[in-house]
């Protein structure tokens, strides 16, 4: 009987990165396992408000006493800690980095690690990638109920890593009324049809007004989703000390509609699962 064929270094290196892979995705598996339900924010436009929704929604949840993580994937361009008006960054627990909160939400993201919030981030794809993982596995996340997903926009590597990465259970689409925003939003939805996971719903934002209304309710009749609630556009939002929907009674009741409408389409897919 012969022995095995001695492998090449080509195929030795492949196979050791097959190896390293998985023990990647074990360990972020393992890190998230705690996790109840991950929802991602995303848009195929950027400028629509989506770190504006995972906010506000992040600190809807936590107001109905639900244990939430809000993790700030859009690394080129954190917004999330400007939004909560949160400076104190994570604190180290042995090889763990312990998230800090606000209102009521754990928050972790790139922005904590900026010696300046004016810095251009210029990554390429694969930096991106270890970024993710490497914040995924060193972050104590704990059990919450919810993971609030501020996804990076566009249709290329950087959703592309974050949707292959964190097994999200669902996303919210966002979307203003204007055409050229409804037809990324469209994009970002056939993106998401083509990784096999769920969309759980579309929300307009910045409706009203000179935006007109009516785009984010028109794509999810075409796309045959759920409409999960309109956004109106408000100088509540021009508060700069807390998220709008914690200040403004109209602003918490648009987002206690599209919470509800939220854990409804995720009770629905648990009970078909």
């Amino acid at each position: 009987m012969s022995s095995p064929r001695k492998l090449t270094p080509a195929e030795e290196a492949r196979l050791a990165q097959v190896r390293e892979n998985f023990q990647e995705r074990r360990r972020v598996t393992e890190s998230l396992e705690g996790i109840g339900t991950r929802i991602g924010v995303y848009s195929g436009k950027g400028g629509v408000g989506k770190t504006t929704v995972a906010t506000n929604l992040a600190v809807t949840l936590a107001a109905q006493n639900k244990d939430v993580a809000l993790f700030d994937c859009d690394i080129d361009c954190p917004n999330v800690t400007r939004v909560l008006r949160i400076s104190k960054g994570p604190v180290q627990n042995g090889e763990k980095l312990v998230p800090p909160e606000r209102f009521g939400v754990k928050v972790m993201s790139m922005a904590f690690f900026q010696d300046n919030e004016d810095e251009a981030i210029v990554w390429r794809g694969p930096m991106i990638h270890n970024a993710i993982n490497q914040f995924l596995n060193s972050t104590e996340w704990g059990n919450p109920d919810y993971m609030i997903v501020d996804l990076p926009p566009g249709t290329s590597d950087a959703p592309l890593t974050v949707m292959q990465t964190l097994d999200l259970d669902g996303f919210v689409i966002v979307t203003t009324p204007h055409e050229l925003a409804v037809l990324d939003a469209k994009r970002s939805i056939n993106m998401i049809k083509k990784m096999n996971l769920k969309v759980l719903g579309i929300v307009e934002n910045m409706s009203g007004g000179v935006f007109g209304t009516g785009g984010g309710q028109a794509l999810a009749e075409e796309m045959e989703l759920p409409f999960l609630g309109v956004l109106t556009m408000s100088a509540d939002y021009m508060n700069s000390q807390k998220p709008a929907s914690l200040e403004s009674d109209s602003v918490a009741a648009e987002f206690a509609t599209i919470s509800e409408g939220l854990s409804a389409q995720i009770n629905i897919g648990k009970s078909i699962d």
